[in-house]
């Protein structure tokens, strides 16, 4: 029986990958999976880029909008949902297309690792809780150097769970890999050169400013959402909360997230360097990347319908 085949489109953020998928699902009859650990939160919008139904061009899109911003959702549930989504687009006959840039979601996925069963520490947590993200930060690149390349330096509740693992098993895990006998993944990638990637990371940041990303802060605020849980969303969440309790400028703002993203960006880039089935590619070589799937998928693979999508 032929391996079901699913195509995962990575990169940093603003290279474009949000796009590429769309037109690679229109081409190739897909629906697209959502490996972001952010896009997951309803209200999250605007800050995490989150795709339009405009945008979206009538292709379906999985596993966005599945969690309530007031609980924390854990890898162990993108997975669960992720294999379902999977499950249920290829049962239709489609090609399911993975895309996003949380690199730990993607690898639970394509890889089946065994994650670290280590049930919550709530004496530890409260403990850790009361320490400062950079000071969380120093301690788990003590500890692991390598995860502390990766990590998101302001983000505590995944700086925290780092430590908790750590401490609870005495060593520093290693995700095992298990083949996975009936999926083969096929990863895109995209790249940029810095100087580029950065003009895109301000001009996309800009956007977000003009679309709304304050009000969709103040908004979250307004309904129940704690400056507290808001700083634990980390990236730009935290920086707009400063702004709007007047901490900070609203130029000191923006330049602290653009630096913010950026830094965010190259430990992406760090993050997907190791892994060699990646298949390197700009964003502007839209044919190039449909000729190597055409390739790719071989005559062996499913024939998937076309979308019937108005342009």
């Amino acid at each position: 029986m032929p391996k079901v085949k699913v195509v995962v489109i990575v990169g940093p953020t603003a290279s474009g990958k949000s796009n590429l998928a769309v037109k690679l699902a229109r081409k190739f009859g897909g629906e697209i999976i959502s490996a972001d650990s952010r896009q997951v939160y309803k209200g999250l919008n605007v800050g995490t880029g989150k795709i339009t139904k405009q945008e979206m061009g009538g292709v379906p899109h999985h596993l966005l909008d599945v969690a309530d911003l007031k609980k924390q959702f854990s890898v162990s549930e993108y997975k669960k949902l992720a294999d379902e989504s999977v499950r249920y687009i290829t049962q239709k006959g489609r090609l399911p297309i993975v895309v996003g840039g949380t690199g730990f979601y993607i690898d639970v996925l394509s890889k089946a690792v065994t994650l670290p069963d280590v049930a919550p520490n709530k004496t530890l947590r409260k403990g850790l809780g009361k320490m400062s993200a950079g000071k969380l930060f120093k301690m788990l690149k003590k500890k692991d150097p390598s995860r502390a390349k990766t990590i998101d330096r302001n983000n505590k509740v995944r700086l925290i769970r780092a430590l908790e693992i750590i401490d609870a098993l005495g060593y520093i895990p290693i995700l095992t890999p298990r083949v996975n006998k009936n999926l083969e993944f096929i990863f895109i990638g995209l790249k940029l050169e810095r100087e580029e990637l950065e003009k895109r990371i301000r001009t996309r940041l800009l956007e977000w400013i003009k679309n709304g990303l304050v009000s969709e802060v103040k908004k979250l605020h307004d309904k129940g959402i704690s400056w507290k849980r808001i700083n634990k969303i980390g990236l730009i969440y935290h920086t707009v909360a400063k702004y709007l309790q007047e901490k900070i400028s609203k130029e000191k703002m923006i330049e602290e997230i653009f630096i913010e993203i950026r830094r965010y960006a190259k430990r992406q880039i760090t993050w997907f360097k190791r892994n060699k089935k990646i298949k390197w590619f700009k964003p502007r070589e839209y044919k190039k990347i449909e000729s190597y799937l055409v390739k790719t998928l071989g005559r062996g693979a499913p024939i998937y319908p076309t979308c019937q999508i108005k342009d």
